[in-house]
């Protein structure tokens, strides 16, 4: 009896064992195929008005399809808010994303989000405009120099007008975001001893219309031109030049189907065409490079800038 009572035992013991083992690779399985054997990338932008941020998303959803491993998202507020921008972060984080390609919305209002992100093993990629935190690599156009372009063909185009003074306005997105930032201290450099005086920045969130009524309150003072700081500010610069219809010079960055149209009727002199597509793409192809285990060559990629001008386009 107690013999039969042992093999009886040992009999449910390696059946018991063998579902177990049964299970457990049942599980593994599922939650192997559950994420398809892809990476999660994540994009979040400062908003998902502009056109700019579009054609980000297009960029990296193009390379996404190319490399073929990658469960591709496109996440952003709807306006720019540091808020809503740090809720976009934790959605990615709480989303199980791989990386993270960020266009941060200031320097250091993220930077609680990114500390959990890295601290769950999220690679940091930027895109057009980092935040004061460690990343892989940013991807940007050398925001300062083309805002320094920016500037002389502004000052190229006064001279040819015979206009060697005067007042210029600045319509810029906020005094925090870093790339906007650097575009305006390149702008006003090119200024610099040329006698000319550069106004007070007015900061109009990157909307249209708030630019707009910025940009028209300075040509009421007397302005002979108007540098916009990114593409909602150039739209409203460019939109308040033509309902004046003065002879205000507006130069401005980004590009738009409308900044193209205020270019091509004469409201806007030129533009600083960046690259977005490029850097959506090449941010992506960095994330799946550093997800599967390589390194990058170099920490900061220049993405590049052309001026449009009327005779461009």
């Amino acid at each position: 009896m107690k013999k039969l009572l042992a093999v009886v035992l040992t009999l449910i013991l390696i059946i018991g064992a063998a579902g177990c083992a049964s299970k457990t690779d049942t599980a593994g399985t599922a939650e192997q195929n559950s994420g398809g054997g892809k990476y999660k990338v994540y994009l979040i932008t400062m908003d998902q008005m502009d056109q700019h941020w579009v054609t980000v998303d297009q960029g990296a959803k193009k390379a996404a399809q190319e490399l073929g491993n990658i469960d591709y998202t496109w996440l952003a507020p709807d306006v720019k808010d540091d808020a809503k921008q740090i809720e976009s972060i934790n959605n990615a984080i709480a989303g199980g994303a791989d990386a993270i390609l960020l266009a941060a919305n200031g320097p250091t209002a993220v930077t609680s989000a990114l500390k959990e992100a890295e601290a769950e093993g999220i690679k940091i990629i930027y895109v057009d405009s980092p935040a004061d935190f460690p990343a892989v690599q940013t991807l940007a156009t050398d925001n300062e120099a083309a805002g320094k372009t920016a500037g002389e063909e502004m000052l190229k185009a006064l001279t040819a007008k015979g206009i060697t003074s005067g007042k210029i306005g600045i319509v810029n997105v906020n005094a925090s975001t870093a790339s906007t930032v650097a575009r305006e201290k390149g702008f006003r450099a090119a200024f610099e001893g040329k006698g000319f005086e550069i106004l007070q920045t007015q900061y109009g969130d990157g909307d249209a219309a708030k630019s707009k009524d910025i940009a028209a309150n300075y040509i009421t003072e007397g302005v002979v031109g108007i540098f916009g700081g990114n593409e909602g500010s150039t739209v409203g610069t460019g939109n308040a030049i033509k309902e004046a219809g003065g002879e205000v010079v507006g130069v401005g960055f980004d590009k738009s189907d409308t900044i193209l149209q205020l270019i091509k009727e004469g409201h806007l002199l030129a533009t600083m065409s960046q690259n977005p597509d490029v850097m959506g793409y090449e941010g992506m192809k960095t994330a799946a490079k550093v997800l599967e285990g390589g390194s990058v060559d170099k920490a900061y990629v220049d993405t590049g800038v052309s001026v449009i001008t009327k005779d461009k386009l």
